[in-house]
């Protein structure tokens, strides 16, 4: 079991769950604004489930490069989609603003 620290609750979960599936069921704001309504559930079109994130996950996948390389997501900065996202170790997560969690200030962190 691994533990993850997000928006200053820790809970646990099994190697190899995913990410966005973990955070939802225990209650984490992923979402930004309208995009708690507007997303893709999950398919990882959409790119709003970006967080950054201290930890071992799975190696991105070409859907999670693939949209974090298109605008306003920039491959440079050091964001995941949790939707696309494996837990292969414990993690500590900071979500940022905008509609898609690409923005520069803080909404939420591990602590």
């Amino acid at each position: 079991m691994f533990t993850i620290t997000a928006q200053g609750k820790t809970f646990t979960c099994s190697r190899g769950e995913n990410l966005r599936r973990v955070l939802l069921q225990h209650n984490i704001d992923l979402y930004n604004g309208q995009a708690k309504l507007i997303n893709c559930r999950g398919i990882g079109s959409c790119g709003t489930c970006t967080l950054e994130i201290e930890g071992e996950v799975s190696q991105a996948n070409w859907k999670d490069k693939a949209r974090r390389s298109l605008p306003p997501h920039s491959p440079q900065k050091n964001r995941r989609l949790a939707c696309q996202t494996k837990v292969n170790g414990d993690l500590k997560l900071t979500k940022y603003d905008g509609f898609w969690g690409q923005g520069d200030h803080v909404v939420w962190t591990a602590e």
